[in-house]
């Protein structure tokens, strides 16, 4: 099954983006025939005033991709500006979709009201959408691993789809299905989401020191105000990194003795931190290795650009037959 997906480049990689993404993609990249890219012209829709730093956020998206586990022998690894035909393909899509189409994107007025201060009224930001889906048509990609809050742009993809090979009579493109993804809200240290725009993440790319400091101020029970008063669990992000690092075991006892005041934060924190450092420390040493090399994603991405610009061919060929263009 030919499966697709990408990530915009805005800044290092934190553990919600590992359990979110990167986690699913390694399963995906055994079993399925994967495209995986960075989506820089995607960041250009809502940044397009500042791209100073943009070439070392697409590195430093490689290097966690590759320090996590995203295999360029098992999956085809590019960035989406290296494969012009994905600005082509945009193009001839947007001469058949609907503007309402786009303007009833759910997302579309929501990052206009979150993102006050920015000038979203271009015609890029606007039609993002029909990139996204080039990005998937161009590879005719069976499935895209999704949230459920990613469905309607999913849907979008396949509306323009369907509208394409009904307008030329053909089967070209593909319609592709939604591989929901399932995975448990990571808290950043202030009990938030994690999110660069909280600034409450832990990145992949952090030391130790970082993590295990990180840790050490992250947000608990407040109405544990003293070491000698019980806990509840449930409503403590600490907690929550427990159930998803710690085993059954530490897991359950950090369970009950919080309760009893038997284990106050500190010591609980310090269980955590020990489990998420040996966690990170495999990528932190994959990160190092491939850091000696600086041919190394250069070397990936130009191959993974030739794989994905030969596909992208063979199907604008077909496309541009269906059109008589």
């Amino acid at each position: 099954m030919r499966v697709v997906s990408g990530m915009q480049p805005s800044g290092r990689l934190h553990l919600g983006n590992d359990l979110g993404a990167l986690a699913n993609w390694k399963t995906l990249q055994e079993e399925h025939d994967c495209f995986f890219f960075v989506a820089d012209w995607h960041a250009l829709s809502a940044n397009y005033e500042d791209t100073g730093r943009l070439r070392d956020h697409v590195r430093d998206l490689l290097l966690d991709w590759l320090a996590s586990g995203i295999n360029p022998d098992r999956a085809t690894i590019f960035i989406q500006s290296q494969v012009p035909a994905h600005a082509v393909l945009f193009v001839l899509l947007s001469m058949i979709t609907p503007i309402p189409w786009l303007e009833r994107n759910p997302t579309y007025k929501e990052k206009q009201e979150q993102l006050e201060g920015r000038d979203l009224s271009t015609h890029g930001f606007l039609g993002y959408p029909v990139l996204q889906a080039a990005d998937i048509l161009l590879y005719k990609a069976e499935a895209v691993p999704v949230g459920r809050d990613q469905l309607p742009h999913l849907e979008l993809t396949r509306e323009i789809a369907r509208r394409f090979n009904s307008l030329y009579r053909t089967g070209v493109l593909t319609e592709p299905d939604a591989l929901l993804t399932q995975f448990p809200k990571v808290a950043g240290t202030d009990g938030r989401k994690m999110s660069k725009s909280y600034g409450n993440t832990i990145h992949l790319s952090d030391t130790e020191a970082e993590v295990r400091q990180k840790l050490k101020t992250m947000v608990t029970d407040p109405a544990r105000v003293k070491r000698h008063d019980p806990g509840t669990p449930d409503v403590c992000p600490v907690f929550d990194f427990h159930k998803i690092y710690s085993d059954a075991a530490v897991t359950e006892q950090v369970n009950r003795d919080c309760r009893t005041a038997a284990i106050g934060c500190i010591d609980c924190k310090t269980l955590v931190a020990d489990r998420v450092v040996a966690r990170l420390s495999p990528v932190w040493d994959a990160r190092a290795e491939i850091e000696t090399d600086p041919r190394r994603l250069e070397d990936v991405t130009q191959a993974g650009r030739a794989r994905a610009a030969d596909v992208a061919a063979r199907t604008l060929e077909e496309i541009r037959d269906a059109m008589k263009i």
